[in-house]
């Protein structure tokens, strides 16, 4: 029998943004607010847990003019988890929003696709237009992490742990995964930024940072198809989510609010 796991969403922060930042081909012509959140992911069952990216930390937040809430690692204590229960760290890809703060889990293991750390480190990283969103110290504590034989390399679909799956869509990044995850309800899909909002998927308008728009449509099947249903797919930046899920019982007062049960039914 398949485990099954908790999940939890936490927003560590958020930006205010236009619906025209948030489209390719059909922003609203009233471009009215919509503004973005970031999250971190915890998978638990049991004792174990894996975190499913580690967010940026207060001075990248500064750097890039992002509204800080919380660090997303020491906020983890919120839910009973230390940094040090956290043994394995999921990283979906490699841009700055999701691989900040290794250096504050230096025993946790690594998963990422190959492909990632290939397309963060080549020739695409000469052009601005690729290599924006990266931030170089990131993909450094990464490649030092490869060294220190702390990195487990994807290829396509890997399992992590029964009931744990990664597989690759690019399209946002050329090594961007999805993580399958197999709790209560059936198996959940974390989209990160395969679609930051619903609207992304559903009304099939892209996020404009990508690497490859047609990886990245052709990527939105693959998530519907490894989800049990389109109310088992969240994706990776919409403030909705907090919205549509409940809130696990005995937070502490700061984190209302901040943190939701995926594994829990959806209110919508």
């Amino acid at each position: 029998m398949t485990p099954v796991h908790e999940v939890y969403a936490l927003r560590y922060a958020t930006h205010e943004r236009l619906r025209r930042d948030n489209f390719i081909g059909g922003a609203d012509p009233h471009d009215a607010a919509m503004p973005l959140d970031y999250f971190v992911w915890v998978v638990r069952r049991g004792d174990a847990v894996w975190l499913v990216d580690t967010g940026f930390n207060a001075d990248m937040a500064r750097r890039r003019a992002r509204r800080f809430l919380r660090c997303p690692i020491r906020s983890l204590a919120g839910l009973g988890i230390a940094p040090a229960d956290v043994r394995d760290v999921i990283v979906t890809h490699l841009h700055y929003d999701h691989a900040g703060n290794l250096d504050l889990l230096p025993q946790a293991r690594i998963h990422i696709q190959e492909r990632e750390v290939h397309y963060a480190t080549g020739c695409h990283m000469c052009r601005p237009l690729f290599r924006g969103a990266f931030a170089v110290e990131d993909v450094v504590e990464v490649v030092k992490g490869v060294y220190a034989d702390r990195v487990s390399f994807c290829h396509g679909r890997s399992e992590v742990s029964p009931g744990i799956e990664c597989h690759h869509v690019g399209g946002h990044t050329d090594g961007l995964q999805v993580v399958r995850v197999h709790t209560r309800r059936g198996w959940i899909v974390l989209a990160s930024d395969a679609s930051h909002y619903y609207e992304n998927m559903d009304a099939a308008m892209p996020y404009p940072i990508v690497y490859h728009v047609g990886d990245m449509v052709a990527g939105w099947d693959t998530v519907r198809a490894l989800a049990d249903s389109p109310a088992h797919v969240v994706p990776g930046h919409d403030p909705d989510v907090l919205q549509r899920y409940p809130e696990p019982a005995g937070l502490p007062e700061d984190l209302h609010g901040e943190v939701v049960s995926l594994h829990e039914a959806p209110s919508r």
